[in-house]
């Protein structure tokens, strides 16, 4: 019959033969790679383990085995409770995610507002249920993009915002009732917030039915994070001004979001994050109260945030910890009668100093693991980092992926099903009770410093939280903490990935339109709203109603800035610094 087939179809079926031996030869080199490299990897895995020690992330000693015995004293009914009850160890809400998830917000902003606002539409059609605003650097120090000391950084961390047209442009045919917004700002956040409610009434929107969150949190700048522009104590005034009116004005509204997150960017360890936060939420409460503010009113809309880094189980104690340290605070100390206001709700976010350059598509299964651990931790809402965030801002093809990193943890893994999955394990249990009293710890230690102003002043949080980093980097240094890529694990030549560039002609068009507004807005309008500023500050009345009508009048976020440092003058480091 061979003999007989026509010559097109042999030729077809020699050539089918040898394309299938070919493969078999191929798959053959491919097996014997894989073992040679498996084989490796395990002889470099085999050798490292040697040297790795048995810590957390932050350095804490982990026992090879936890039982009872490590729990002496461990009293469920008090140190736990019911999810939703009292000290809310294991969660504020009774049934936690099986009634309502968290909030998927994914950080965002880069360019003009128009730019920006293409990004939140695009989210929000990906079904992110939260927008979350990142700024750029002139705007977060307070500077307008035509100021000189901008040049080059306008639009390119962040969304660039000089006037409440920018304001209104960002937020162009989105409903601000029905959608949460975060704005991540801080020494000028009183300012954006003005910007905020001014576009927000601009548009029809009732200042009582906006949902959200601004961070406003400058005691953690002064820790850790330096985008400071005034003294510590007339900075702090400026948080429980906004606090106060939104309060009253915006009630449904988060109005400060206590951040240990860039505390743990800087290089802290777990239970300096943890402590270091909750002191800066005390020392707001504080001075509410100076106020003659009832605790009743205003905590309940005090928010957090936490770093989710790479040591999972710590992390999930170090959440737990909070909640019930926090909920222990609030009554015994500040007389909080109010169940809300002694529920600690937080945000969570990836670590961003945890993503590598090396292998950037290594750093999707670190955000993934991460989000795990804010989820198990009981987290209110979550942003997941991009893969490529260590080479520039997210790309949508990253963005779109750490969204789905989310939607696959809430609706494939089972981790919702049911609340709090880690409580009653005897090694969350014993580091969730080690994490309190070494916060415990600090704040007596902060107590022994004076208290908060005079810890920032002698430079008491610097010096902890970089012996803290030094020990850490030496730790990689020695290899006896693995960085896979970076100490470990290395590969010649990283697959390249596509990057999301910066048009400089963005930062020509944002300046344009700054000249454009300044030259056809009211000057004696402007001049005027300022002088009122000036004098809310001076007589120590609140700012934010002053901030509002200048925002109306168009006065940029330098001016409005300048206006308050003419009265409260600007931050000078000391020595300690």
């Amino acid at each position: 019959m061979d003999c007989l087939a026509p010559r097109g179809i042999l030729s077809e079926l020699d050539s089918t033969c040898d394309r299938l031996f070919e493969r078999w030869l191929g798959w053959e080199r491919i097996l014997a790679f894989s073992a040679d490299r498996q084989e490796e990897a395990g002889m470099e895995q085999t050798a490292v383990q040697k040297q790795f020690s048995n810590t957390t992330v932050s350095g804490e000693p982990v026992n090879a085995l936890y039982t009872s015995d490590l729990l002496k004293g461990f009293e469920p009914e008090l140190e736990l409770g019911l999810p939703g009850h009292f000290p809310y160890t294991r969660g504020i809400h009774e049934s936690m995610y099986r009634d309502r998830l968290w909030t998927m917000r994914q950080f965002a902003g880069f360019g003009r507002p128009a730019d920006t606002n293409r990004r939140f539409r695009f989210l929000l059609a990906q079904r992110q249920t939260g927008l979350s605003t990142a700024f750029d650097l002139p705007t977060l120090m307070g500077l307008d993009s035509d100021d000189l000391r901008s040049a080059g950084e306008v639009g390119r961390l962040g969304v660039a915002m000089d006037t409440v047209d920018d304001m209104l442009e960002l937020f162009e045919q989105i409903n601000l009732e029905r959608t949460s917004v975060s704005m991540t700002i801080n020494a000028p956040a009183i300012v954006i917030m003005a910007f905020y409610l001014a576009a927000a009434r601009t548009r029809g929107f009732d200042w009582r039915q906006l949902r959200g969150t601004i961070q406003n949190d400058i005691l953690k700048e002064f820790h850790a994070q330096n985008e400071v522009v005034y003294p510590p104590e007339p900075s702090v005034r400026l948080v429980v001004d906004l606090i106060e009116f939104c309060t009253r004005q915006a009630p449904k509204w988060n109005t400060v979001s206590i951040s240990g997150y860039h505390i743990r960017e800087a290089g802290s360890t777990a239970s300096q994050e943890l402590a270091f936060t909750l002191a800066d939420g005390c020392h707001y409460v504080r001075e509410c109260l100076k106020r003659k503010m009832k605790v009743d009113e205003f905590a309940p809309r005090l928010s957090f945030f936490f770093n989710a880094h790479n040591d999972l189980f710590e992390e999930v104690a170090k959440y737990r910890a909070a909640r019930s340290l926090w909920a222990e605070l609030m009554r015994d100390e500040f007389g909080a009668q109010s169940e809300a206001s002694c529920k600690l709700r937080f945000h969570a976010q990836t670590a961003g100093c945890t993503l590598q350059a090396q292998q950037p598509q290594v750093n999707l299964i670190r955000v993934a693991y991460q989000a795990l651990a804010a989820v198990l931790g009981g987290c209110q809402s979550l942003h997941t980092n991009s893969m490529d965030e260590t080479l520039a801002l997210p790309s949508e093809h990253a963005a779109t992926l750490a969204l789905r990193t989310q939607q696959v943890l809430a609706y494939e893994t089972g981790v919702t099903n049911t609340v709090d999955p880690l409580g009653g394990s005897y090694f969350v249990e014993s580091f969730t009770r080690r994490m309190k009293d070494e916060a415990r710890g600090y704040f007596r230690a902060l107590a022994d410093q004076g208290g908060m102003i005079a810890a920032i002043e002698n430079g008491y949080f610097r010096r902890e939280i970089a012996e803290a980093a030094f020990a850490q980097q030496r730790a990689i240094d020695a290899e006896q903490r693995l960085i896979v890529g970076v100490n470990a694990f290395q590969q010649a030549e990283d697959e390249p990935i596509p990057i999301m560039e910066i048009d400089p002609a963005i930062e020509t068009a944002q300046v344009k339109s700054l000249r454009r507004i300044k030259g056809t807005r009211s000057a004696d309008g402007v001049r005027r709203s300022l002088d009122e500023l000036r004098k809310a500050a001076d007589d120590r009345s609140n700012v934010l109603p002053a901030l509002v009508e200048a925002a109306d009048e168009r006065a940029t976020v330098q001016e409005c800035t300048q206006a308050l440092a003419d009265v409260f003058g600007r931050f000078r480091p000391s020595a300690s610094w």
